[in-house]
């Protein structure tokens, strides 16, 4: 209760100095935009979830970290749907993935290294390769 109190008074005092800074109007198009961001976050986020289902695939990270790092693009595409200049700072910074990386310890794999490359490459090797049969033509017996 006492957190929601803090977030709460800090909310106020962000921004009314802010709003009084820059005025209704702008204040009424960061509103918008924002909640319009939020939205299309949350309408794209399958790709999000494509691409750490891709990380999890190659072993880039674990299901945990999988779990965390939707849950923060999640929340902050949430945060930037509601109104209010703290909200919508904390709501972008959940976006950028060096500090979702960072909170989630992204790249700390327990696997060893990510295979994303390799298994390029030895596709890659393969298409290189013509295959063959070799028939001894030794038709004398001895």
């Amino acid at each position: 209760m006492i957190y929601f109190l803090i977030y709460l008074f800090l909310e106020v005092i962000i921004s009314v100095n802010l709003s009084s800074y820059l005025g209704g109007l702008l204040t009424f198009l960061e509103i918008i935009m924002s909640a319009f961001i939020g939205v299309s976050i949350l309408i794209n986020f399958r790709n999000t979830i494509r691409e750490n289902l891709n990380a999890v695939s190659y072993n880039c990270i674990d299901l945990q970290q999988f779990q965390n790092l939707n849950l923060f693009t999640l929340l902050g595409a949430v945060l930037l749907i509601v109104p209010g200049f703290l909200t919508d700072i904390i709501g972008l910074l959940l976006q950028f993935s060096v500090l979702t990386s960072m909170l989630v310890n992204r790249y700390n794999v327990k696997s060893g290294s990510c295979k994303t490359n390799q298994k390029q490459n030895n596709i890659q090797k393969d298409n290189d390769v013509i295959d063959v049969e070799i028939i001894n033509d030794n038709s004398t017996i001895k």
